[in-house]
């Protein structure tokens, strides 16, 4: 009777030692942003071998990690409408599993860098939606179509629903006392500082300002995107402004990778890792805190 009870409670302790671990890498815990997998960029659309070995590595590591889910800030593809491209990117990211949600993000290789209704319907038809939110781990996400802010000239109309919608959303995720209310898109709006010219890789000043105030006045503290190739930081009072390296081809010193970005109650945390250094299990447990 007694090796019985000495059994049975080892069997319980080490039930309560792995539920904690369990607990201590909750899914729930945090989530992975990718951008620009934009396959056929390595090589002008002769092929996408670079792309795919890329992408699959990243996406193991996902399964690995299992985080509370994924968005891909856009860039998908290289070439707007390549059925071969296209075809790649569904069948590498299909291999995700399916516990794990999956939040694309159109890109101007997506929907052109002057989009139109056409290459939207597009998009809308191959991927999905080009702007929509989800909620998921204290997340109220909100995906929109940085090449509508940027360039809407030839598709003002669906512009100014998105913005219309853009407001409209940032109150219901107000009223329902979001945790944080996240921004996920391809373009940065800023790069380093808010008022800082604009390029290509950044959103007008115009209607820059006027995105930022409204994301700024419902309390929108994090905006997430890619488009750089490179990782680059900035604020405009509280709100952090995060564009992130490519898993696909990167344009500068940063290398494909991935960024993981921890969900705290007050507060997001987050790190770029290549694709070289992605960590074994998250989150990271120091030493000093393993157990023999």
């Amino acid at each position: 009777m007694r090796r019985r009870t000495v059994a049975t409670f080892l069997t319980c302790a080490a039930l309560a030692v792995g539920a904690a671990l369990m607990q201590a890498q909750s899914p729930r815990s945090f989530f992975i942003q990718l951008a620009d997998p934009q396959f056929g960029a390595f090589t002008q659309d002769k092929d996408f071998v670079q792309e795919t070995a890329n992408y699959e590595f990243a996406v193991a590591n996902i399964n690995r990690l299992r985080p509370a889910f994924v968005v891909i800030c856009g860039d998908l593809i290289n070439k707007g409408g390549d059925a071969a491209q296209l075809a790649e990117y569904k069948r590498i990211t299909a291999k995700i599993d399916p516990s794990i949600p999956v939040y694309a993000v159109a890109g101007n290789h997506d929907v052109e860098n002057q989009p139109t209704p056409e290459s939207i319907a597009a998009y809308r038809r191959n991927i999905g939606p080009d702007y929509y939110s989800f909620q998921r781990s204290g997340i109220y996400g909100i995906v929109l179509d940085s090449s509508l802010l940027g360039s809407p000239a030839k598709a003002q109309a669906l512009a100014d629903e998105q913005e219309a919608w853009l407001q409209q959303e940032l109150t219901t995720a107000r009223a329902a006392g979001a945790r944080h209310i996240v921004v996920f898109q391809h373009h940065s709006f800023f790069l380093e500082k808010a008022d800082e010219p604009p390029q290509y890789f950044n959103i007008p000043l115009e209607p820059r300002r006027r995105y930022l105030d409204l994301l700024k006045a419902a309390g929108v503290r994090y905006v997430f995107a890619g488009h750089y190739h490179r990782n680059a930081f900035g604020r405009d009072g509280q709100l952090e402004m995060i564009t992130n390296g490519p898993v696909g081809r990167p344009l500068g010193a940063d290398p494909s990778g991935l960024r993981i970005v921890t969900i705290g109650d007050d507060a997001l945390q987050h790190t770029y890792y290549g694709l070289g250094n992605i960590p074994s299990v998250f989150p990271i447990v120091a030493p000093a805190a393993r157990r023999p």
